[in-house]
């Protein structure tokens, strides 16, 4: 089993999340793309000390990218990322701006 620090690797901060975390208690993780639901909330639950509900997870495809150099068209990619947001019970929260 991956530790927690492996299987989270950044909270997803925009404002589309920032208002979920206000209206409905859901909290976006970029995670280990070879996680799966249940160690990504026994992760969130060690992490942060907060009770995980539910686990939504998908898989996001990396953007072609292409530019014009002096040699001629070069092509890349993003690499492949996975996604999680998680639903906290009633009465949790995470506050990822505190100083401590």
């Amino acid at each position: 089993m991956k530790s927690q620090r492996e299987i989270l690797v950044r909270p997803i901060l925009t404002e589309k999340m920032l208002k979920m975390q206000e209206t409905a208690r859901k909290y976006g993780f970029v995670v280990n793309i070879e996680a799966n639901k249940i160690e990504i909330k026994d992760a969130v639950e060690k992490k942060f000390d907060v009770s995980v509900i539910n686990v939504a997870t998908m898989k996001v495809k990396g953007k072609t990218k292409q530019s014009n150099t002096r040699r001629g068209l070069t092509h890349g990619k993003r690499p492949d990322w996975k996604k999680a947001i998680v639903t906290l019970r009633e009465g949790d929260s995470i506050d990822f701006f505190a100083t401590t």
